[in-house]
């Protein structure tokens, strides 16, 4: 009853620090995304390359989160940024890459060879082939890759708050810090809200982006 009274109460605070959370995924995201999948079709004529990618996006993935902020504020206070959005957009960026290009790189490579070989035997070249083939067969599994990014990140991103990014991390690192309960539980089953509905509607978007079949032509 106490944290429903707290959420009535508080519920302007809870929409604008969840507006802050969207935002900052949404952005650090969306890079990943820029940078992640042309990264990890590129990799997949390069197979020394794609492994050593591989190594280090896993290397970076077990570093906790709260270290690689850390990491970040010596680094960025060159330029007056040690706290505050940026470091937290690098962090969620960098943590971002492995699941989308691992899932990139896998869908692209494991594209049905007959599929392959039939776009060249047609005189496809090589960025036609993945634009109309190659890419199209694998975006399911590029989606999911995105998706596991976005609730990744969404977590993290509350952790972020502890360098002053904003988000509804706010909630949780100041009830702790209180003691506050209803403060913490409000934090997180927002976040955990946030989370739910962002793998939802982008599974409703996987659905709609699968082709059911792929024409060569």
């Amino acid at each position: 009853m106490e944290l429903l009274d707290f959420i009535g109460s508080n519920w302007g605070d809870l929409l604008a620090m969840t507006w802050e959370h969207i935002q900052l995924v949404g952005l650090a995201v969306g890079v990943a995304i820029l940078l992640g999948v042309p990264f990890g079709v590129y990799i997949t004529q390069h197979d020394k390359l794609s492994n050593l990618v591989l190594t280090v996006a896993g290397i970076i993935m077990t570093i906790p989160s709260i270290a690689l902020f850390g990491i970040m504020i010596p680094i960025l206070s060159i330029i007056n940024q040690g706290i505050g959005f940026l470091p937290a957009f690098i962090a969620l960026v960098l943590y971002s890459q492995l699941p989308i290009i691992r899932n990139t790189f896998i869908a692209v490579k494991n594209v049905d060879p007959n599929m392959r070989d039939a776009a060249i035997g047609m005189g496809m070249t090589t960025w036609q082939r993945l634009l109309k083939v190659e890419i199209p067969i694998a975006l399911p599994v590029i989606m999911a890759g995105i998706r596991m990014a976005v609730v990744l990140t969404i977590g993290i991103g509350a952790i972020a708050a502890y360098i002053g990014a904003g988000g509804l991390g706010v909630y949780i690192a100041r009830g702790i810090s209180t003691s506050y309960t209803e403060m913490v539980q409000a934090g997180a089953i927002a976040v955990s809200i946030l989370a739910i509905a962002a793998d939802y509607l982008l599974g409703q978007v996987q659905k709609r982006v699968s082709p059911k079949k792929v024409h060569i032509g």
